[in-house]
């Protein structure tokens, strides 16, 4: 494996756990679906890196666009 490449894993699996631990942190509930929908989309892109195009696609597409819009629909449905 080349240097860039385990790199690339090194760099989109720290970020991975910064934007989880955001997710689970952060007070307002919008800004935590919209840290929880780009720690999707970090994962999408680290199956892709493994070479897992299939599981990418299908990660990016519930994981990260349905999910997330499902979330933005209820939180914007509840009162603050």
């Amino acid at each position: 494996m080349s240097p860039l490449v385990s790199f690339a894993h090194i760099a989109v699996l720290v970020t991975l756990v910064i934007a989880a631990f955001l997710a689970v942190t952060l007070r307002d509930l919008m800004s935590s679906v919209i840290a929880l929908a780009a720690a999707s989309l970090l994962l999408a892109l680290e199956y892709y890196l493994l070479h897992a195009p299939d599981v990418a696609i299908a990660e990016a597409a519930i994981g990260a666009a349905l999910s997330t819009a499902i979330y933005i629909f209820a939180v914007r449905a509840t009162r603050r």
